[in-house]
């Protein structure tokens, strides 16, 4: 497979610019700017496929995975938020089963991110909740814009999070601040996600 690119998922392979190094940095963007890079079933096929296709290419060196920025918005509306994942898509909870829905949206596409031999970065830019925030936690480094939310608000829907967040949350940021981000819901800033150790860089829009 020599572009893993879908539909949801634009991946480009920029060269590495060092004469000492041969090889590609993979920038995988999650690419649903209408529905705020939420995902969903095929988000998840993407991105496993994608993990595969990079641990297999020893011309990638590392691995950045982003949002797409939000679509320009139509007159007299207004403007969507940026975001790098806003949670999934619970449009495709509707009619299935709690077994279904495990089968689904289980974590094989995080812990396949989680489980690369090559460096991961999260570039995050706006809203990174529920499986945005698990996704940002499967990578080894979490760069954040100023502007950029982290969350896990799965407790407003009467669920805890998916996908290993709850051990790689904690393994982070500690057990109790885990428990409070869990079972509050609330969202912190870049800056607190800094603080407490969950974003490793917070940087300008730009």
């Amino acid at each position: 497979m020599d572009d893993p690119s879908t539909s949801v998922l634009a991946v480009e392979k920029i060269p590495v610019s060092d004469d000492s190094v041969n090889g590609y940095i993979a920038l995988a963007t999650i690419n649903r700017p209408n529905k705020l890079n939420a995902l969903n079933t095929e988000v998840m096929d993407s991105l496993k496929s994608f993990c595969s296709w990079v641990e297999n290419n020893n011309q990638i060196r590392c691995v950045i995975i982003t949002g797409a920025k939000p679509l320009p918005a139509e007159e007299g509306k207004r403007p969507k938020p940026n975001a790098f994942v806003a949670g999934a898509d619970i449009s495709e909870f509707v009619g299935m089963d709690s077994q279904t829905t495990k089968v689904k949206f289980s974590d094989n596409a995080v812990e396949a991110l989680w489980s690369l031999t090559k460096p991961t970065i999260a570039m995050v830019d706006g809203f990174a909740l529920g499986g945005g925030c698990e996704v940002a936690c499967s990578c080894d480094i979490r760069i954040a814009s100023q502007r950029s939310k982290f969350g896990t608000p799965e407790i407003n829907l009467g669920l805890i999070p998916g996908y290993g967040a709850t051990q790689r949350l904690a393994k982070l940021i500690g057990y109790g601040k885990t428990l409070e981000m869990i079972m509050t819901g609330e969202m912190i800033s870049a800056q607190e996600a800094h603080k407490i150790g969950l974003v490793n860089h917070v940087c300008s829009e730009e």
